[in-house]
């Protein structure tokens, strides 16, 4: 009887020490399958945390690139923001799969670039109160410039209107202008006038007083123009030309003086050489480009 008892005995022990495996292979196999779960879960966390680290970098890049423009016109410095860009990119660029480590170094990165941006927007709103100032301060001086160019416009013009006037009232008058007719023996007759008493032509007149007339010398001319419009004129006898009104005019005769300013008398004689054609005649006098004064005279 005791050797069934023992063969009894035998089997129990065996039975156990198979539960014993069964049961240490099953809690094996559960805790691998746990770890497993974790695993799996932590990496959907990285995953996930790494794709909102990557979304968190491209707005960052978005707002590094309108921060850099608008201190771009500002007139500000961007040399920090473009560095900061330039490795915003490079990161941007990189391969997804990172370490923990990695990751978290990257966060830190990440913090300081919004934290570059939150002072750059102080940075705007300060250069947005000095471009306003400048601007304001610009506007001012522009005013104060185009009031003072008015000024200088105005001033300009005055000073011209004024040399205008000096010019004009500085221009010389011929008054009492009389023309005679000299015969042969020098004896005068006044128009109308014949021919047959025709020797020289004889034109006088006085210089009116200008005391705004400076003493210098002048050219005066005379200037005969018949009853066709055309000028008697004769290189000859004195004739030549000079300008009036941007044209080149003849004149009859001329004599080189000095204006004193006393009123004196000017005496031209001209001899033309040949008849006088029936009509009326116009005696003009000129000087520097202006006209001094006229009179007529008819021939019979």
């Amino acid at each position: 009887m005791s050797t069934p008892t023992k063969k009894s005995n035998k089997s129990t022990i065996t039975i156990v020490i198979l539960l014993i495996i069964i049961a240490v292979q099953s809690i094996k196999i559960y805790l691998d399958y746990q770890e497993k779960v974790e695993v799996k879960q932590q990496l959907v966390s990285t995953e996930e945390d790494l794709a909102g680290t990557m979304q968190r970098l491209n707005d960052v890049k978005a707002e590094l690139d309108q921060k850099i423009t608008e201190i771009q016109k500002l007139g500000g410095d961007v040399e920090d923001l473009k560095k900061a860009k330039a490795e915003v990119e490079k990161e941007l660029k990189r391969s997804n799969a990172r370490s923990s480590k990695a990751l978290a170094e990257l966060k830190d990165r990440l913090d300081g670039y919004e934290e570059l941006l939150k002072v750059k927007d102080e940075e705007i709103e300060k250069l947005k109160t000095v471009n306003k100032e400048l601007f304001t301060e610009n506007r001012t001086l522009k005013t104060k410039q185009n009031k003072l160019s008015d000024s200088i416009t105005s001033l300009t013009k005055n000073k011209q209107e004024l040399a205008s006037k000096v010019a004009l009232a500085s221009q010389l008058k011929a008054e009492n202008i009389v023309v005679k007719a000299l015969n042969e023996k020098g004896k005068e007759r006044d128009s109308p006038f014949k021919n047959r008493w025709f020797k020289k032509l004889k034109v006088e007149f006085n210089l009116a007083e200008n005391k705004v007339a400076p003493i210098e010398g002048k050219k005066i001319l005379i200037r005969i123009t018949d009853t066709n419009n055309q000028v008697i004129f004769d290189q000859g006898r004195g004739s030549g030309t000079f300008m009036l009104n941007n044209k080149e005019e003849f004149y009859t005769a001329a004599q080189e003086i000095l204006f004193d300013n006393t009123r004196q008398k000017l005496t031209f004689f001209y001899e033309k050489g040949s008849d006088y054609a029936e009509g009326n005649y116009l005696v003009e006098v000129f000087t520097e480009g202006y006209k001094m004064g006229e009179v007529r005279f008819e021939v019979k």
